[in-house]
Formats: C-alpha cells, sequence, structure tokens
C-alpha cells in the first residue's frame, strides 16, 4: 500500500475555519470543486464532480476542529476503498493540516498526478481560509494533459 502525504500551515487564530472548510458543502466548494454536494455529517455522504467524472466520500470520523476522514465510495478504480484523512492542530498563529490520503494499492502514474493535484487544492484550501477566495475546479490549476 502507498500513501499520499502532505502538510500546510494556515494563517489563522484557531482551526475552526479550515473544520468548516472541510466540513461543509459552501466551504467544500470554495476551494476543491464548485459541484459539491451531499452531506458532511458522520454516515453522510459527500459528491465531488469535476470533468469528466467525480468521486462519492462516506463521511466516517470527525471531531471537530481536529480531525476528518472520508472513505472513497465511488469514483476512479485507484481511489474506491482508500481513505482520506485530515488532522488539525494549531500551532501559535497557524493551523497544521497533516493531509493522508492513505490506501493505494501501488503508486501507479495516476497517484503521482493525484498528489500533485492534491497540493494545489491544499493551497486553494489555505487561500480560502486566510483570504476569502480559494481556487476550486474547474478554477484550479492545470499541472498536465490530465489536468
Amino acid at each position: 500500500m502507498a500513501d499520499i502525504l502532505h502538510r500546510i500551515g494556515v494563517k489563522s487564530p484557531s482551526p475552526e475555519k479550515v473544520y468548516d472548510a472541510l466540513t461543509t458543502v459552501e466551504g467544500l466548494a470554495g476551494w476543491w470543486t464548485d459541484d459539491t454536494k451531499g452531506s458532511g455529517d458522520v454516515g453522510g455522504v459527500l459528491e465531488f464532480r469535476f470533468p469528466p467524472g467525480g468521486f462519492d466520500m462516506e463521511v466516517v470520523e470527525l471531531a471537530p476542529s481536529e480531525r476528518v476522514v472520508w472513505r472513497v465510495a465511488d469514483g476512479p478504480e485507484e481511489w474506491v476503498g482508500t481513505t482520506i484523512d485530515w488532522h488539525l492542530r494549531q500551532d501559535g498563529d497557524y493551523t497544521i493540516v497533516l493531509f493522508t490520503h492513505r490506501g493505494w494499492k501501488e503508486p501507479v502514474e495516476f497517484m503521482h498526478h493525484c498528489s500533485t493535484k492534491w497540493a494545489t487544492f491544499l493551497m486553494s484550501l489555505k487561500s480560502l481560509v486566510e483570504t476569502g477566495e480559494g481556487a476550486p475546479s474547474p478554477r484550479d490549476v492545470q499541472i498536465s494533459d490530465w489536468h
């Protein structure tokens, strides 16, 4: 198994704003994709759509202002069954986000692409919380011919 790991610091006096951006449809649409629907509650399913496809995430764990865990219920074959884990902690003026997309069967080329895209979307999350303006799909950074 292989994992994607990232760490960012978001200038924010508390993790609440970051947590809200990870658990509400409005927050998620502000940094990941405009086309976001569903329920961010435990047991709920969040639907994220991108041209030409998308992902359905089951919310499996929430610890307010500390942790968010999703399980990929539907999407590309390489993603289904993987887990996306967000750990939040405050360090001075920054909310530290430790991001893990775990459970990839093998480090295929698509995983390399997704790792870079996650980094761009994490920067979009940072921008949304710090400035009020993210760069969700379809206004995200195109990194290759795969988008």
